[in-house]
C-alpha cells in the first residue's frame, strides 16, 4: 500500500449493517416473533450464516448492485430457508415470507453501537472526510439510515448506497468512485466494516486502509490482511486516533 500523504484529506468511511447498529437484533426478533424460538437459540451462529447466505444469494443473482424486484424477493425468502435448515428448523408454506417482513418491521427499530456516533462527530469536528459505503437497494437502505438518523450527523453526499451507484462491494470500483466524488486518496483512506467477504476485501483490493470490526469473532475467509482488528468503537476510536492525529 502506498505511504499515506500527511497533506492530503483523510477520508473515512464506515459500514453500515452490523456496523454502525446490531444487526443480530432485528433477526432475532423475526426469528422469536414468528417461529417462537426460544432465548437459547444459537443466534449468533445462526447470524453467521444468514450473513453468509444473503452475500453468497446475492452474489449468484448480482442484487447488491442493481436489484432485480422478483430476484431480490426469491434471494430473501432462500435464505431464510438454508439458514434454518442447518439448524434442524424446517419452514412450513409462508413462514419465509413471515419471517422476511417481521424482519424488515425490526430493521427500523433499532439503535447505533455504543461510541459510533460520538466517534463520527469527534472525526467530523476535525475536519476528516466522513461518510458511509453501503450494499443494498437504495430506498431501503435510506429508510433504515432515517430510522437511525444519520442524515443529521453525515451529509448527504457523503453517504454511498450502491443500489443508486451501480457497484457494490467488494467491487473496488465503489471505493474508486466515493474517493473521485469526495476528491480524497485511496492511500489517505479508512473504511471500517464487520464483513470480510464485503468489507475487508473490498477495501483492501481498492488500496484502503482496513479496520475489521470483528465484534462477532468471525474467521477470515482469504488471504488480505486487514490493517487492524476491533471488536468495540474504543478500540476502533484508538486506533484511528493514533493513525491520523
Amino acid at each position: 500500500m502506498m505511504p499515506l500523504n500527511p497533506n492530503a484529506k483523510k477520508a473515512i468511511f464506515f459500514d453500515v449493517d452490523d456496523t454502525l447498529y446490531d444487526h443480530l437484533q432485528p433477526l432475532r426478533g423475526a426469528l422469536q416473533d414468528i417461529l417462537g424460538l426460544s432465548d437459547d437459540f444459537p443466534y449468533s451462529e445462526v447470524y453467521h450464516r444468514f450473513r453468509y447466505y444473503s452475500d453468497w444469494l446475492s452474489e449468484q443473482e448480482g442484487l447488491s448492485a442493481v436489484p432485480e424486484p422478483a430476484a431480490m424477493e426469491r434471494m430473501r425468502r432462500r435464505r431464510f430457508e438454508l439458514t434454518l435448515e442447518e439448524f434442524g428448523v424446517s419452514l412450513q408454506a409462508g413462514q419465509a415470507e413471515a419471517l422476511q417482513q417481521q424482519y424488515l418491521s425490526c430493521q427500523f427499530r433499532i439503535l447505533p453501537f455504543e461510541g459510533a456516533y460520538d466517534l463520527i462527530r469527534k472525526l467530523s469536528a476535525e475536519g476528516h472526510v466522513v461518510g458511509l459505503i453501503t450494499n443494498g437497494p437504495g430506498a431501503h437502505q435510506r429508510t433504515k439510515l432515517e430510522a437511525l438518523d444519520v442524515f443529521g450527523l453525515i451529509p448527504e453526499e457523503r453517504i454511498f448506497i450502491s443500489g443508486t451507484i451501480g457497484y457494490a462491494k467488494p467491487d473496488r470500483r465503489l471505493f474508486e468512485h466515493v474517493n473521485e466524488l469526495t476528491g480524497t486518496l485511496a492511500s489517505n483512506s479508512y473504511y471500517i466494516g464487520d464483513s470480510w467477504r464485503n468489507d475487508v476485501v473490498g477495501a483492501v483490493d481498492a488500496g484502503w486502509s482496513v479496520i475489521w470490526f470483528n465484534h462477532r469473532e468471525a474467521m477470515p475467509e482469504s488471504d488480505h490482511q486487514p490493517h487492524h482488528v476491533a471488536q468495540t468503537y474504543e478500540d476502533i476510536k484508538r486506533f484511528l486516533l493514533s493513525e491520523i492525529s
